[in-house]
């Protein structure tokens, strides 16, 4: 028996320290619930164990038993209670709380009757290895949900324990079983907590990753249209003049400032007005090239950075398509909204050889256009006068 005691020091003080820190990471702020419960499940455990180490001093045989097994079945409630707030299967806890009741009136059904040890044991070997097997079930299926396939271990892990507990009547009565029984408990269990630990670090992880990402859109992306910003769109401006000084390859800067649009704005509201702004980003995108740039610079304004090209006449083709789309009506909520565009070229090396330059000769190309009526397109030339 000294051999077996030192087996429940090691797994009452184990699930001590796991129980620590589950319960510790379950109070860093946003983290998923399903911690919390963990560590309450292990605690559970750590009861368990120390109710079988202090057998016969504070507890009689048979009141070890039945402490033992609610310890135990309760370390399984707040297991699958954590999985199901982990995963948000909410949905599953009426059904399992329902199983729950029939097996904690197992146990006290069996403590008053007198119910014989094997058949007791049977019924608390049955009740945990259907909790495992449901968290196997649980854990396969949400297998892709954690990266690193942690769940998938996880589901192994709670196989094999399932198949443990199958044989609790065999361990728990037989001498020659109890201390590798034992042992073998305490391993898997230790290997699914340190998997729940995990699982709860790498999501984490993800967390980070995913505010990570957010942030970077919202430095570099527009947050209405999704397009690029004017910061962001300096850093590939930059990019794409690599491939601008290619020989027989330029570049176009196209400013657009879209015509008639306050007038939506003031009539049909700034929530109409958001949506026409939302469609004229994706026709550009639509009638733009993968190796183009489309930012949104202003509260009406964009930049189409042209590159790749051949002449001036394949900017002059660009510059024409984008004033289509910009003239076509926009359909919002089953009205029509007449926009046009006024849009400004100008080309590098001709025009300029960095970014505030170029936007500096196509505004003021644009700004002739809005001058002599509105929606068109003009290339910058010299002799072009901002309007006074």
């Amino acid at each position: 028996m000294a051999l077996f005691d030192l087996v429940n020091t090691i797994g009452f003080t184990l699930y001590f320290g796991f129980a620590v820190l589950l319960l510790w990471l379950s109070r860093i702020p946003r983290t998923n619930a399903g911690t919390g419960y963990w560590g309450i499940a292990i605690f559970f455990g750590f009861c368990a164990r120390l109710t079988l180490y202090l057998s016969g001093t504070l507890f009689e045989i048979t009141a070890t038993e039945h402490l033992y097994a609610f310890f135990i079945s309760m370390e399984k409630v707040f297991l699958l209670a954590g999985v199901f707030r982990f995963f948000n299967l909410l949905h599953y806890t009426r059904p399992y709380l329902l199983f729950v009741a029939l097996a904690l009136l197992w146990i006290a059904s069996s403590w008053l009757a007198g119910f014989n040890r094997v058949l007791f044991s049977l019924g608390v070997g049955f009740f945990n290895a259907v909790s495992l097997l449901l968290f196997a079930f649980i854990a396969y299926r949400e297998r892709d949900t954690i990266p690193h396939k942690v769940m998938l271990w996880i589901s192994i892990i709670c196989i094999l324990f399932m198949l443990h507990w199958l044989t609790y009547p065999v361990l728990r009565f037989h001498d020659s079983w109890m201390v590798p029984g034992f042992l073998i408990g305490t391993s898997l269990a230790m290997l699914l907590y340190l998997s729940l630990i995990s699982a709860v670090l790498l999501q984490f992880q993800k967390r980070l990753l995913d505010a990570e990402r957010h942030a970077l859109d919202l430095a570099y992306h527009d947050p209405l249209t999704g397009l690029n910003n004017k910061r962001y769109m300096t850093t590939l401006f930059d990019q794409a003049l690599i491939l601008a000084t290619r020989p027989h390859q330029m570049l176009a800067v196209i400013y657009i400032d879209l015509d008639n649009f306050k007038p939506i704005n003031d009539t049909a509201g700034h929530m109409v007005g958001d949506e026409v702004l939302k469609v004229i980003a994706k026709r550009l995108l639509d009638n733009t090239r993968s190796t183009d740039i489309c930012a949104r610079i202003g509260g009406d304004e964009f930049v189409v950075i042209a590159t790749q090209l051949e002449n001036t006449e394949h900017a002059n083709q660009i510059a024409e398509k984008i004033l289509q789309q910009c003239c076509s009506p926009v359909e919002i909520n089953q009205h029509h909204y007449q926009l046009g565009a006024s849009i400004g070229v100008s080309i590098y090396p001709a025009h300029g050889i960095d970014l505030n330059q170029l936007l500096q000769q196509a505004d003021q190309a644009m700004y002739d256009v809005k001058k002599n009526g509105k929606s068109g397109f003009q290339v910058f030339h010299s002799s072009s006068t901002h309007p006074l």
